[in-house]
């Protein structure tokens, strides 16, 4: 382990954070809202860590290896989630302890949007901004965003993109040069942001919240600058804005770059895996919107609205955004379960979706078909396709390790913390909200996470990087191998 790179880039990257502390600061200043003092003051403190790890350093330059990436994805994630906590310290009208902080500062990063606030329309322009802001960085990736500016630096990139983009394949790159690939991404990210921003404007939401939640709904986040998430705004136009920038965004974003380059829809029709993911949310909005046509005509109530709800909250919940326009948690019989099951396939790989990934559960339900046929063919070759794509067994051999590892962290984290008091389903279902990057949740947190005791949060944080980092980034960490020199 090369630590002296290490910290060098991680110093870069901390003056780099420092100056997405100027905007909301800008804002505030403009607004007169007076946060500007804890956002100015955290610039001040990022810029000095940061000079601090890099002076020592700066003339360095050696090239980075696979596991230099990998500690300093994992590093920055931790580093950058304290960080951007500070804000939330200094601004008293928050009312946030340190766990609080680093909570929602993590669920903002990680695109989770899992909150401990309440009583968000009563805060600081500037600190609503900020949440959102948090999570249209976190979307694509900042490291991502590093990636496009750091060659400029004299700091190689390939590693930490490797270990940053989402994905079970992360060695196909757009263009010949990584660079050049990370601003590709990061166009198409920007256009995208910019016409949602437009769309939600003209649908009815001021400058300021269709910016903001373009922000989020581009990030798949689902972070609100109002308590009542999207259904404050109590429009059909809107939240029908929202859904197609949610599924849009939820899709692999290699598709996007070619449909731009080829000017085409081929990408999109002939992809098997976005095929697949159309299929599983059809399946679901056929679901839960007869659940909720049923029971209700069960009880004799007419609700011919009902549709647009059940809509939002399937886009939402299956691209793990987690807006919500209704008391989702309330609905009757397997509806709430079946919503939260959508966030653990997400959405598809390289999007800025969590969850297992669509990619993932194709494969692992071909694998599984695969081995099926061969009890009844022992001595047929079968291979797993995608398409007409044939898979190798080292991909499916990685899914399902993913697959594994995912299922055992995922039921350690659930057994803590019930451990620590929880019910089982506020157990389960806050579990899954912290690694599919979801955000709602069932049970005593199906509104905010605030009435719960900081070890649970620091969990939950740590549950939401590892969901973000796909697991094997910060579980490689953990090994003695990865040490070795």
């Amino acid at each position: 382990m090369r630590f002296d790179a290490v910290q060098r880039i991680l110093g870069v990257l901390l003056m780099v954070f420092s100056l997405t502390m100027l905007p909301p600061a800008l804002l505030s200043l403009v607004t007169g809202d007076g946060a500007h003092t804890a956002f100015l003051v955290t610039t001040g403190l990022l810029v000095l860590l940061g000079f601090a790890l890099w002076l020592p350093v700066r003339k360095l330059r050696r090239e980075l290896r696979i596991r230099d990436g990998f500690f300093i994805v994992a590093m920055f994630w931790v580093v950058l989630g304290v960080s951007g906590a500070v804000p939330f310290l200094l601004e008293s009208r928050t009312g946030m302890g340190l766990a609080d902080a680093v909570f929602e500062s993590i669920s903002g990063l990680t695109t989770t949007g899992a909150t401990v606030l309440t009583g968000i329309d009563e805060l600081p322009l500037s600190i609503r901004y900020y949440r959102q802001q948090l999570q249209w960085l976190g979307g694509m990736g900042i490291i991502v965003l590093a990636v496009a500016i750091l060659p400029m630096l004299g700091i190689g990139g390939m590693q930490l993109y490797r270990a940053e983009l989402p994905g079970p394949v992360k060695d196909a790159k757009l263009t010949p040069r990584i660079t050049e690939t990370a601003k590709a991404l990061w166009y198409i990210y920007l256009s995208l942001t910019v016409v949602c921003a437009v769309a939600y404007w003209i649908a009815g939401m001021d400058a300021f919240d269709a910016i903001s939640h373009a922000f989020t709904t581009v990030a798949t986040g689902g972070f609100s600058t109002h308590d009542a998430s999207m259904g404050h705004f109590d429009s059909i136009a809107i939240e029908l804005i929202a859904v197609v920038f949610m599924f849009v965004s939820a899709i692999n974003y290699s598709l996007h770059f070619l449909v731009w380059r080829w000017r085409s829809v081929d990408p999109w029709v002939r992809d098997p895996e976005l095929r697949f993911y159309v299929g599983i949310v059809l399946t679901a909005l056929v679901l839960i919107t007869g659940g909720l046509y049923l029971y209700e005509a069960s009880l004799g109530i007419e609700n011919p609205d009902m549709w647009h709800h059940a809509l939002f909250q399937v886009t939402s919940f299956a691209t793990t955004t987690g807006y919500t326009t209704t008391a989702y948690h309330v609905w009757p019989a397997f509806l709430p379960v079946l919503l939260l099951f959508l966030s653990f396939i997400g959405g598809c790989g390289s999007s800025t979706s969590g969850g297992i990934k669509v990619v993932r559960v194709l494969l692992l339900l071909r694998q599984g078909g695969r081995e099926i046929l061969r009890l009844i063919h022992p001595q047929a070759v079968l291979r797993v396709k995608l398409g007409d794509k044939p898979v190798s067994d080292r991909v499916t051999d990685a899914v399902w390790g993913f697959f594994a590892a995912y299922v055992a962290l995922f039921t350690v984290i659930m057994l803590s913390l019930m451990a620590m008091g929880l019910d089982q389903i506020t157990a389960f279902s806050a579990t899954a909200s912290g690694m599919n990057n979801l955000g709602p949740a069932l049970g005593d947190v199906a509104t905010h996470f605030g009435d719960m005791g900081a070890g649970v949060k620091l969990l939950i944080s740590f549950a939401m990087v590892l969901g973000r980092l796909e697991i094997f980034t910060l579980l490689v960490l953990f090994t003695p191998a990865f040490w070795r020199r």
